[in-house]
């Protein structure tokens, strides 16, 4: 590829250059005159997408404790920003160093206990400092305690949030045992919904049931149903791949394959994991 003029290859390791301004640059070529057409063609709207998968990507990388690939995950999450911000900037709406300029001036002003005169001794103190410096910061009269909450947020990530904006004001449940018993009701609501065919009514209960239980992993407070669910689909995955490895072993496809056989392998993979 040729050489655009004025901008250096980058080298592996960093030295003592900017590199946040030599991406700014980068993207500033791909996005003029004589760039890059799919570059030149995004939007906000059309790069949502690829922002959430990188910021997907970005989050196995963590998981998997991989140091390289959260540094390569967090550059195209960088990418992602300064290329926004060169959108925004072209339309005379604002540019990267003031996206940098807004959040050193939030982070200052949301660590008053830091950069002030507030003492904070605990990590919850932090929290309900940070929530009062928010309302403080509201431009608008919100109409709810509900509002504020991300639309685009994973719905179990949104539940959970919505659950803990109730609780703080004294709507939760007082034990365990009580969600439970609302897990049962909801799954019989689901059953009589299924028995009298009404498919709307079932998708309704359906809904309520996980919502419900959401609750349970909410009010545990060990791990959140995100990772939770996340993890039962990892086992799941895992599960399904020893099928595909010992059909494979005898020559056979999943296409080949009973369901019985499959179901004896899947059987097979869960007593692997309690002998781990």
């Amino acid at each position: 590829m040729k050489q655009k003029k004025g901008i250096l290859p980058v080298k592996k390791k960093s030295s003592g250059k900017d590199w946040v301004k030599k991406l700014v640059e980068v993207i500033s070529v791909l996005r003029g005159p004589g760039g890059c057409p799919w570059d030149r063609e995004q939007t906000h709207k059309t790069l949502k997408p690829y922002l959430i998968e990188e910021c997907a990507e970005l989050m196995d990388a963590v998981d998997d404790n991989d140091s390289d690939s959260v540094c390569e995950e967090l550059g195209d999450v960088l990418m992602h920003i300064i290329m926004s911000s060169k959108i925004a900037s072209e339309k005379g709406h604002f540019d990267f160093n003031e996206v940098a300029k807004r959040s050193v001036e939030k982070m200052i002003r949301r660590h008053p206990h830091v950069f002030g005169e507030q003492k904070a001794a605990t990590s919850g103190e932090v929290l309900d400092i940070w929530e009062d410096v928010k309302k403080k910061e509201k431009k608008r009269q919100v109409s709810s305690v509900m509002d504020g909450i991300p639309r685009h947020f994973p719905a179990l990530l949104r539940a959970t949030k919505v659950q803990k904006k109730a609780a703080k004001y004294g709507f939760d449940w007082s034990s365990e045992e009580q969600i439970i018993r609302k897990i049962e009701e909801e799954l019989e609501e689901v059953k009589k919904a299924h028995s009298e065919r009404d498919s709307a009514a079932v998708d309704e209960e359906i809904g309520d049931l996980l919502f419900a239980v959401v609750n349970l992993c909410r009010f545990r407070k060990s791990i959140s149903a995100e990772e939770l669910l996340a993890s039962a689909v990892k086992k799941f995955q895992n599960r399904f791949r020893y099928i595909e490895k010992q059909l494979a072993l005898k020559g056979k496809t999943l296409e080949q394959s009973s369901l019985d056989e499959m179901e004896k392998l899947w059987e097979k993979a869960k007593k692997k994991e309690r002998i781990k």
